[in-house]
């Protein structure tokens, strides 16, 4: 316990990437922040930086300290947790990394519930594509993801899973809309926005085409999803994006792509394998699990 201050400035100058600006940051002096780092791997017995011409970073025993760390704090969280449960209060902080589609209205709408039964819950929701989700929870900095398509899943435990068909977006005069579904090849007929190739969406879509004589021809390719729905708006295009995240204006509709040309996705909830979590974080995961579920699929 008596190095938690340590370690919060550990970690302020791992993330500022010198003394000066992690000090800056911290509001007190450089020397004192120096000396405190100092006094520091003296009793740690090793040094835990590397001094740089231009700043400092971790070397791998810095890197292994502050994982370590991390998984301390999380323990610590999960056991006040428990004792604050013991005192019939419940508190504590759900950290969340999901995909762009669910910022918009699901997550805001699930937290706001949870909170009107747990007002002293908080939240931090971080925007992640699937590979930095996965990143999150090894490093601890998320409790959850709720992610389409992870890439690796080795220390993902799926909580829950729904399938989700990527639908084109497209205006209510195109006459697509006048179709319940659509090939996949009409739409790239016609001018088509893609997100980058960080976002299951891209890769589902490049899987698709993978071994046809198609390929993917955008105008437009973007990180937002936010950006491609509003550009169909502008131009007569065609833009992706799972179900979960549409709520459309007047003027756009949206059509799921043929199952023959796409399967569908799956949209999962998950946390680090192995990891116990604090009483929050497992309670909402356990109220998400079970509205995930409920969703179509």
């Amino acid at each position: 316990m008596r190095h938690l201050k340590d370690f919060h400035y550990i970690e302020a100058v791992m993330r500022a990437g010198s003394i000066r600006k992690a000090a800056e940051d911290l509001n007190i002096t450089g020397s004192a922040l120096n000396r405190r780092i100092q006094n520091f791997e003296a009793d740690f017995g090793a040094q835990i930086f590397e001094r740089l011409p231009r700043g400092m970073r971790l070397n791998p025993a810095g890197e292994l300290l502050i994982q370590h760390f991390r998984a301390q704090r999380s323990d610590l969280r999960r056991v006040q947790s428990l004792v604050n449960d013991l005192n019939g209060e419940r508190r504590g902080h759900v950290s969340i990394a999901c995909s762009q589609a669910l910022a918009p209205y699901f997550l805001p709408q699930q937290i706001a519930r949870y909170r009107t039964e747990h007002p002293a819950v908080t939240f931090s929701v971080q925007i992640r594509d699937r590979a930095s989700a996965e990143a999150d929870l090894r490093s601890f900095e998320s409790d959850l993801a709720l992610v389409l398509e992870p890439v690796h899943l080795v220390d993902f435990e799926v909580l829950a899973a729904v399938r989700q068909p990527v639908h084109a977006i497209m205006r209510t005069d195109d006459p697509l809309s006048r179709h319940e579904e659509v090939r996949l090849r009409d739409c790239l007929d016609r001018t088509h926005v893609v997100p980058n190739r960080a976002y299951a969406v891209r890769h589902m879509l490049d899987a698709a085409l993978a071994g046809t004589s198609r390929q993917l021809s955008a105008a437009v390719e973007t990180d937002s999803f936010d950006f491609m729905r509003h550009y169909v708006e502008y131009e007569d295009a065609i833009a992706f994006q799972i179900p979960i995240g549409l709520r459309l204006p007047d003027g756009l509709t949206s059509r799921p792509l043929a199952s023959r040309d796409m399967a569908p996705g799956s949209l999962l909830l998950g946390q680090l394998r192995g990891r116990s979590l604090p009483v929050a974080p497992a309670r909402f995961a356990q109220r998400l699990a079970e509205v995930l579920q409920d969703l179509p699929g």
